[in-house]
């Protein structure tokens, strides 16, 4: 039990530490995202390059919880919890982006934090004590 809320709270955190690290890249690499930062007015390639952001945070999110906790369960409780976070970051922003943005942000979301955990490789020691 301590192990899998261990692993919600790190994977939540490295969420978003991984999505700060990846910000302060666009930040140095695209010329006027930090400009754009300010208002919103991102442009198609800085909203898509914001969502791979995303996409790699909850990849490594997912990752992370799956490697700490042997149970799914850690990785669906965070996954749950970055929705229900993000919907209301979302719904503050909703006229700041293009209803695409938010709905590819929002439905993939879960799933990708699912698929980080699904890629964890769990030691044959374990595989064999979870079937038996």
């Amino acid at each position: 039990m301590f192990r899998s809320i261990l692993a919600v709270v790190v994977a939540v955190i490295t969420w978003f530490l991984v999505a700060t690290i990846l910000n302060l890249v666009l930040r140095a690499l695209l010329p006027g995202y930090s400009a754009a930062e300010v208002t919103f007015a991102f442009t198609l390639p800085m909203m898509l390059c914001r969502l791979g952001l995303g996409l790699v945070a909850s990849l490594c999110a997912g990752l992370v919880g799956a490697s700490i906790a042997d149970r799914n369960t850690a990785a669906k409780i965070t996954a749950a919890m970055l929705v229900a976070l993000f919907i209301q970051v979302h719904y503050m922003l909703w006229d700041k982006f293009p209803i695409w943005y938010h709905l590819f942000f929002l439905v993939t979301l879960a799933p990708t934090v699912l698929l980080g955990a699904a890629l964890v490789r769990r030691p044959l020691g374990a595989r064999i004590s979870a079937q038996a």
